[in-house]
C-alpha cells in the first residue's frame, strides 16, 4: 500500500507532462494524441512567439502563458493567454506557484534558485487570466527559467519557460 501512495503523485506529474499542449502544431496539423494514436505523422513540438506584452510564451497544462519580468518592482507576472496566444483567457486558480533555476546576470553575478507564490490581481467571479508575485531576487537583469504549477479549473497543471 505505500508503494502506491508513493507512486500515485509521480504519475500525476508524469500524466501532466506529457499531456502537453495539445493543440496543433505550426503547420495547423492536429497534435498527435497521448500514446501514439494519432492516425498521421508524429507532430514536432511546437514553438510559441513573444506574448502581448513582450514575454516568453509557454504551455501551462492545455493553456498558453506569458512569463514577464519587472525587475524595478522586483515582481513577475503570469498571464493565461487565449488559444490565440495573445488574449488574456480567465480560468479559475487560487495561486499559481512559480520555480526559477539558478542563473547569472551579465556581469557574472549568480542569481540563486526562488520560489514565488504568484496571486490572482484581476480576479472576477472566482476566475482570473493575471497572476503576481515578487521576490528581491527577481530584480536582477537575467535571463530566467523555471517552472509553474497550478490547479487550473480544478486539474493539475506544469510547464516550464525560458526567456
Amino acid at each position: 500500500m505505500k508503494y502506491s501512495t508513493i507512486m500515485t503523485p509521480g504519475l500525476l506529474i508524469a500524466a501532466v507532462w506529457l499531456a502537453g499542449c495539445s493543440r496543433s502544431n505550426d503547420s495547423g496539423a492536429p497534435a498527435a494524441a497521448p500514446g501514439g494514436a494519432a492516425s498521421g505523422p508524429p507532430v514536432a513540438e511546437h514553438t510559441h512567439g513573444t506574448g502581448p506584452n513582450g514575454g516568453v510564451v509557454f504551455d501551462l497544462g492545455s493553456h498558453h502563458a506569458e512569463f514577464t519580468v519587472e525587475h524595478g518592482k522586483h515582481e513577475c507576472t503570469i498571464l493565461v493567454l487565449g488559444d490565440d496566444e495573445k488574449t488574456p483567457a480567465a480560468v479559475s486558480a487560487t495561486e499559481f506557484i512559480l520555480n526559477t533555476q539558478e542563473t547569472k546576470t551579465a556581469d557574472g553575478k549568480v542569481v540563486a534558485p526562488m520560489t514565488i507564490t504568484m496571486s490572482p490581481v484581476d480576479a472576477a467571479d472566482g476566475k482570473a487570466s493575471k497572476f503576481v508575485g515578487s521576490d528581491p531576487g527577481i530584480g536582477n537583469v537575467a535571463d530566467f527559467a523555471g517552472t509553474v504549477s497550478a490547479e487550473i479549473d480544478a486539474k493539475p497543471a506544469m510547464g516550464e519557460f525560458q526567456e
